[in-house]
């Protein structure tokens, strides 16, 4: 499972727990019949969890995209590592990427499926 993690300015401990629960449970999987019924949990799967502060950005006005949205570096580092740990702790084996670095992430997508998840 890749999971980009975007945080927002308004974003504390309870929103990184809820979403790592949720990415946890979150049954996205096909079971034995066809249906999407498992959990990255219930298959053992892997996350990739990777930082994208762009997916907070703001595009109402214009054609240049804000980042006002976006918690400052500190604060999201904080809070990235705060995810991780809570996806470890649900029993999930997790992979990340650099924070804050700029990385060639390479996605293969099996099948239709590409969630967002919100805290509020």
């Amino acid at each position: 499972m890749l999971v980009f993690l975007g945080v927002a300015g308004g974003d504390d401990e309870d929103d990184a727990r809820y979403i790592a629960g949720k990415t946890a449970d979150l049954r996205i999987f096909e079971d034995s019949a066809g249906k999407m019924n498992l959990s990255v949990r219930d298959t053992g799967a892997q996350a990739m969890v990777v930082s994208q502060f762009t997916l907070v950005a703001d595009t109402r006005k214009g054609n240049r995209p804000g980042f006002g949205g976006a918690a400052p570096p500190d604060r999201a580092e904080r809070l990235y590592e705060r995810f991780i740990q809570e996806l470890k702790d649900l029993g999930i084996s997790v992979n990340t990427g650099v924070f804050g670095a700029d990385m060639a992430v390479s996605l293969e997508n099996d099948g239709p499926v590409t969630i967002l998840l919100e805290s509020r």
